[in-house]
């Protein structure tokens, strides 16, 4: 809340909640801004920092504006209320675009009297030296402004009409018996102002042209075009300023009314309504909707698809197999196995910080998406926002889609990126792979140690030499036990660390496929679901805000 509206809330009655509904129409404004037509914004924000000005200016006064055409005997009404003659009449009209204030009670006026933009020349104090003995107290706090003719050539004088009739607390539509139905009155202003029907009163005026026969049919007509311009209850008087016929019923209704003080709130909660309900068409009344697990589920499969984690997952097992199967297999074969290509280090995957250093590569070698994983992360992503904009308003049905793709040009770098920084852990040899190893070694040895002791035997055998004793192991002399044993054992061993390392390599591909999982739903999550979710919050202020403005 702006600190201008925080002073104002100040100053409203502890009773009122219209400083509440302000701030809630300026949440929603702010929230709804870059979604929803930006006039519709421009006019409520207008509405907000009238209403803001408004509760700053003095509570004690209550602004009236009477309004009315050309000849309708408007400033002979204001000259009536004030018993003055303040404002010129008939052919002496000034052309002037000013309006005509007249003040009960200056004293905190002067302010509001600024803020309404009446020029000192055109301000009159009812209780001054001027009408010393006149004064009426019924009216105390009351300014009375006649505005501009409404329906006057002078372009002008359209304008400041336009711009008091949105300023006053109150408005007195003054009406002739000759153009009461003039379709300008009713379609600019009395229509358009249903909303504010709780400040509003309306004059016929030169009821004394008026058949006494026929008056009453006539304001039964003016009621009847009152209510369907959606004025119902708008109280409407019949008075003759010339003569001072109803002048004093329609001074003790404006006394009545400002007595209250509850116009100016009354004016201010209207304004604010107005521009809630003007949002709220445009934006929508849906309830917010969350995203959907399954939804969010199903574009993170069809982003780590896109990525080519099933690639990368394989990859890791095969690297994971070949390399702990070099770290744990019969060392007489297992050189082998270096002959064979590393999937990972093909695909520019887990080679270490010195690794990518060496390649001076930022990028995977990975295999660039398809058009068909392609296809399916347009489809995921127009789901996604198909599913939470269910129901809203086409203005924030448009925000939520063009949030949900937003940023996907930066797809490919950023799933690239996933990729290369994850953690695959194919590097790491299986804890027991080092014991393996250094069994092995154990057995070679003994088995090269028993060939070097047949060796021996053989060689002083055919030497004709003395014979050597040799000791024998359950009936089979060591020597033969110790090769045949070491070459034999160490076979069985890597033929069981092949099924050790099977399992182990599809527990790291597992493992992987978690993290790489992760690390994609993070993407998803930032060019998405993010921009989605920022949408719906978005939405939820929105609709919070009007709720408030409304109430």
């Amino acid at each position: 809340m702006t600190s201008l509206l925080e002073g104002a809330k100040k100053l409203v009655a502890r009773s009122s909640d219209i400083g509440a509904r302000v701030s809630g129409l300026e949440q929603a404004i702010e929230a709804a801004r870059g979604r929803v037509d930006d006039a519709v914004l421009d006019d409520a924000r207008e509405v907000v920092d009238r209403a803001a000005g408004r509760l700053r200016l003095s509570a004690d006064h209550t602004v009236v504006a009477i309004a009315g055409a050309t000849g309708s005997g408007k400033s002979s009404t204001f000259n009536a209320l004030t018993d003055l003659e303040l404002s010129a009449v008939g052919v002496r009209r000034p052309t002037t675009s000013w309006a005509t204030a007249c003040v009960w009670g200056h004293e905190g006026a002067e302010e509001l009297l600024s803020w309404l933009g009446i020029p000192p020349r055109h301000q009159v104090t009812r209780d001054s030296m001027l009408s010393t003995g006149h004064e009426d107290s019924s009216l105390q706090g009351v300014v009375l402004l006649d505005l501009p003719d409404h329906d006057s050539t002078e372009v002008s004088h359209h304008l400041e009409v336009d711009r008091l009739v949105a300023l006053a607390d109150m408005l007195v539509w003054v009406l002739d018996p000759q153009k009461y139905a003039d379709a300008a009155i009713h379609d600019r202003y009395l229509a358009p102002l249903a909303t504010h029907k709780d400040v509003m009163l309306v004059v016929l005026n030169h009821i004394d042209t008026v058949a006494e026969d026929r008056r009453a049919g006539m304001l039964a007509d003016v009621r009847r075009l009152l209510d369907a311009d959606g004025l119902q209850g708008v109280p409407v008087i019949a008075v003759s300023a010339k003569h001072g016929w109803g002048i004093p019923e329609l001074k003790s209704t404006i006394a009545k009314k400002v007595a209250e003080k509850k116009a100016t709130r009354a004016r201010l909660a209207a304004d604010v309504r107005a521009a809630a309900e003007r949002i709220e068409a445009v934006s929508g009344t849906a309830r917010p909707r969350s995203l959907a697990k399954e939804r969010v589920a199903a574009l993170n499969d069809a982003f780590a698809d896109a990525a080519g984690v099933p690639t990368v997952v394989r990859a890791v097992e095969v690297s994971t197999r070949t390399r702990a199967n070099r770290a744990t297999g019969w060392p007489v074969t297992a050189w082998f196995s270096r002959l064979k290509p590393d999937p990972l280090k093909r695909l520019h995957l887990d080679l270490g910080s010195a690794g990518k250093e060496l390649t001076g590569r930022a990028r995977t070698s990975v295999p660039r998406a398809t058009g068909v994983q392609l296809a399916r992360v347009d489809t995921e992503v127009r789901q996604l926002a198909d599913q939470v904009s269910d129901g809203m308003a086409p203005a924030w049905t448009t925000a939520v889609r063009r949030a949900s793709v937003s940023r996907l040009p930066d797809l490919g770098d950023r799933l690239d990126r996933a990729l290369a920084a994850t953690d695959l852990g194919a590097a790491r040899l299986p804890w027991w792979a080092g014991l393996v190893r250094v069994l092995q070694w154990v057995l070679i040895l003994t088995a090269l140690a028993g060939a070097v002791w047949l060796g021996a035997l053989f060689g002083a055998a055919y030497l004709q030499l003395d014979d050597i004793p040799t000791p024998d192991l359950y009936g089979f002399p060591l020597p033969t036990v110790m090769l045949v044993g070491g070459v034999g054992l160490g076979v069985v061993l890597a033929l069981v660390c092949r099924v050790l390392v099977g399992l182990t390599a599809k527990s790291r591909a597992r493992a992987a496929d978690r993290r790489l999982r992760d690390a994609i739903s993070e993407v998803s999550e930032d060019l998405v679901v993010a921009p989605i979710r920022a949408e719906l919050a978005s939405y939820s202020q929105v609709r919070e805000g009007l709720q408030t403005a409304l109430k």
